[in-house]
């Protein structure tokens, strides 16, 4: 069984700006560059939530060349009036071959894809069209080059991730497919009714107290 751990979570924008009040609206602070990924066409934001943890923002890069394939967590369907969203999950890996393979049968990952961003080299699962794993409770997967988590390099906010909820109307296939990533720590299952929308729920920690996105 792969031992995963949860990496970051993804908010996703019609725009940087528009994403960057977003969060600093519900969080009292204010995200730092992150940078470009020049083969998917995207550029980012992000916020420590921890020595190996942390939130990012990522939008369409308007000054990027279009990528030749589907960009990542469904920024190709995301509407110009969009509002900004915690759409996604990332878990981390030492063996993302294993991750992947484990998870194929729950919540397909995508094949696995080399990934930069800067002096940044990782592989990251993306499903070929784009999409979100399981509407977003399936998480991608990331295996990063050895060296420190690019986590360690950012400022130090106050912040930390106190639970992520995974709402489904599945909750067993959401337990499964946990399990089959050998990871709980922070992340808990959450019921809904049968039709209605999955959707995640971050409880933050500021130095202000608990927020929820």
């Amino acid at each position: 069984m792969p031992a995963c751990q949860l990496d970051h979570i993804t908010i996703t924008a019609p725009s940087l700006a528009l994403g960057a009040a977003w969060i600093e609206d519900r969080l009292g602070v204010r995200a730092a560059p992150g940078g470009k990924h020049p083969a998917m066409g995207t550029h980012n934001l992000t916020l420590r939530l921890g020595d190996a943890l942390f939130l990012e923002i990522i939008a369409v890069d308007p000054d990027a060349a279009p990528p030749n394939r589907a960009r990542w967590f469904a920024l190709d369907t995301l509407a110009a009036d969009a509002q900004p969203a915690l759409s996604a999950w990332v878990a981390r890996t030492g063996d993302i071959a294993a991750a992947a393979g484990a998870l194929d049968k729950i919540a397909p990952p995508g094949p696995i894809t080399p990934m930069s961003r800067g002096t940044r080299n990782w592989l990251i699962t993306i499903p070929a069209d784009g999409s979100l794993p399981l509407a977003g409770i399936g998480p991608a997967l990331i295996e990063w080059e050895a060296g420190p988590h690019p986590a360690a390099g950012m400022p130090d906010l106050g912040l930390s991730l106190d639970e992520l909820e995974l709402f489904h109307p599945e909750p067993q296939r959401v337990v499964a497919m946990l399990d089959s990533l050998g990871m709980h720590a922070l992340v808990t299952v959450v019921q809904i009714e049968a039709g209605e929308r999955p959707c995640l729920r971050a409880h933050v920690g500021t130095p202000a107290g608990v927020r929820i996105l």
